[in-house]
């Protein structure tokens, strides 16, 4: 998949196109001489931040770009969910065509900042991007950050004032103390809470963490859905069929904390037209949390969930 995307790029930079591509190390086992034939006509190549093996490995390496986006001639783009590698071609995603040159131009500022900075190390709390606004459209930049997590304390601002229903699709659920009891909260306000991940994940270790807080999300009323059509890989959120999300950003600590996100957040009703038949059509294929099997599930099962629960925010 990488050589067919790699044949279409330099047939661009035969037509004249500039091409700039922007991988991470740590989602690429690529390096530089793979893409020699583009840069020789002229094509630029830059590999975010490479694996480091000091000592603070797996702090360092966590801070990862995670975002995917792809523009073209200034006034098309895609944002959303998926990889370009042949190894995730059968999960189920969820990606946005663009093609408002205003708001493909805010992509175009995002794209180009992470361009210049690609090999720059930066875990701060003082790291920041403002987000952007462009009609009725919010676009978050989200970079590492330990307190200051921009795409999550908007979800938990989205969450609190949801009336109706709540629609979250992840691929990774490991939502934090805070995310769960808003959740929660928002069962007892009356709103209907329905959270779609894969039934078995690529990240076995994800699913034998999350299974230690399925029961006491289930008692509180939110209705756990499993995908099991293979992997969901997804990322959405729609709020009272009126506010939706399409991001990068999974529901867990590592997105959250660690990784550079973005989130495009509107209330465009041809796309939650879309949005809804998306969200209807995994649903017809997810299975319901069994609470009774959870709690009568083998005490080797509990003990894994406890001896790797400290491990959450490096997954």
């Amino acid at each position: 998949m990488g050589e067919k995307f790699l044949n279409a790029l330099i047939d661009s930079a035969n037509r004249g196109v500039r091409v700039k591509v922007l991988i991470d190390a740590w989602g690429s086992g690529t390096d530089l001489g793979f893409f020699s034939h583009l840069i020789d006509l002229g094509g630029e190549v830059r590999v975010y931040k490479k694996m480091n093996f000091e000592r603070a490995y797996f702090v360092k390496n966590h801070c990862r770009n995670h975002r995917k986006l792809i523009i073209i001639d200034n006034q098309i783009s895609y944002i959303g969910s998926s990889n370009i590698t042949a190894y995730s071609l059968s999960w189920r995603e969820l990606n946005l065509r663009i093609d408002d040159k205003d708001l493909t131009r805010l992509f175009i500022r995002s794209f180009r900042d992470s361009f210049r900075s690609y090999n720059k190390y930066s875990f701060s709390n003082l790291s920041y991007k403002r987000d952007m606004h462009l009609y009725s459209w919010l676009f978050i930049q989200d970079v590492p950050n330990m307190y200051r997590q921009r795409i999550k304390n908007q979800y938990e601002k989205m969450i609190d004032e949801a009336k109706e229903e709540i629609i979250i699709e992840t691929p990774y659920f490991l939502p934090g103390h805070i995310l769960r009891k808003k959740l929660s909260d928002a069962v007892e306000r009356g709103v209907r809470v329905r959270v779609m991940t894969p039934h078995h994940s690529d990240v076995r270790l994800v699913d034998i963490i999350r299974r230690k807080y399925l029961g006491e999300l289930h008692l509180s009323g939110v209705e756990l859905c499993f995908y099991t059509q293979g992997n969901l890989h997804a990322k959405g959120l729609m709020i009272d069929n009126k506010l939706f999300s399409i991001s990068s950003s999974n529901f867990d600590y590592r997105s959250f904390r660690y990784q550079y996100e973005l989130a495009l957040i509107g209330d465009e009703k041809e796309v939650i037209e879309k949005l809804q038949r998306h969200f209807e059509a995994t649903y017809e294929n997810c299975i319901s949390f069994n609470y009774e099997n959870w709690k009568t599930r083998p005490r080797i099962e509990k003990f894994f969930e406890w001896v790797l629960l400290p491990f959450r925010y490096l997954f």
